[in-house]
């Protein structure tokens, strides 16, 4: 009996020791991750600088540019397949940690757009500075709401390519476009629907008319009551649309795009941006059981089949093709050609 107990045992610790391996195995990705710091007037910015192992001739950059929340330079390690991908095709990769995460000085809920702009400059101007990088073959990768910063980017600087990923076009029509999309998917009625909007309206109101926030907090329903920082970044941010910032756009662009995604009006988006980016310069990508983060509608769905992809097959975590896409388009610019 013993001996069968001690059988049993060891074949769960090689089950398991096995499991612990294969896992380290795909998340052991082909390339070298280096800690950077950025020294800045609004303080340090850190974060991660990604190379291919191997390279001969200088690099192309991806600038990495975050939606909302706050976001480590990793994004909890859902960058590293692209990266890989990047490194593969002679890009060099930079993320910054979001200020206030991982020894990033400041607070992320303290910026505007416009600062965010200012710090991928100065992310921009760090990487100049390293002697492996092309700093005319200097691009950009951006979610959510990046898509309001990248094209502000655009006017100050010579990029290269801008690779945005489900951006909104108007940061209120894009609430207002969520929260009725969520509380649809939830099984409200139309009644309830009605009152949380008129009480978005009601904030909307407050915010036009710079109320403070202990103001805001006498209206506010005690279910959707913003922490103080959170209300501070609103009020710096909710009026940004960037119909007026789309012609900045000198260079290529990849528009990404899932059909399934309940936080922006991707119809909308794609229509202002083929009415307004140049024809010439746009290409347009649509997913059509994409989410707002490129998963499939199953796993963006299912917490633990998330899980489980991230630790088994971390490459298969976005949906098929998405990568592909970015690939081609970018063999397709001057540098491969």
């Amino acid at each position: 009996m013993k001996k069968k107990i001690m059988i049993s045992i060891m074949i769960i610790v090689l089950l398991f020791g096995g499991a612990g391996f294969y896992i380290l195995e795909q998340n052991s990705f082909d390339m070298v991750e280096q800690v950077v710091e950025i020294q800045t007037s609004e303080g340090k910015l850190t974060g991660t600088f990604v190379l291919p192992k191997k390279y001969t001739n200088k690099l192309g950059l991806v600038l990495f540019i975050h939606g909302d929340g706050p976001i480590d330079a990793t994004h909890d390690d859902g960058y590293k397949p692209l990266w890989e991908r990047l490194a593969s095709l002679g890009y060099a990769s930079l993320s910054l940690n979001k200020r206030g995460i991982n020894g990033s000085e400041g607070n992320w809920l303290h910026q505007s757009i416009d600062d965010r702009v200012e710090e991928a400059r100065q992310a921009i101007a760090w990487a100049k500075e390293q002697p492996m990088i092309d700093e005319k073959q200097i691009g950009v990768w951006g979610a959510s709401q990046a898509g309001w910063v990248i094209p502000k980017l655009a006017k100050k600087e010579p990029l290269a390519f801008s690779l945005l990923l489900s951006p909104a076009i108007n940061w209120v029509s894009q609430g207002q476009y969520h929260t009725r999309k969520n509380m649809v998917i939830d099984g409200y009625s139309e009644a309830e629907i009605q009152d949380k909007e008129a009480y978005d309206q009601q904030v909307l109101t407050f915010l036009e008319k710079q109320a403070s926030y202990e103001e805001y907090v006498k209206i506010a329903r005690e279910n959707n009551l913003m922490a103080k920082d959170r209300w501070t970044f609103v009020s710096k941010n909710f009026l940004s649309d960037a119909t007026n910032d789309l012609p900045n756009f000198n260079s290529p662009v990849l528009l990404i795009l899932g059909a399934e995604d309940i936080h922006v009006d991707v119809k909308e988006t794609e229509r202002v941006y083929r009415d307004i980016v140049k024809p010439e310069l746009l290409n347009v990508a649509v997913f059509p059981n994409a989410d707002h983060s490129m998963l499939s509608k199953q796993t963006a769905n299912s917490n633990m089949q998330a899980v489980i992809i991230s630790l088994f097959a971390p490459r298969q975590i976005t949906i098929p093709g998405y990568m592909d896409a970015i690939e081609r388009f970018l063999k397709e610019l001057p540098m491969h050609t």
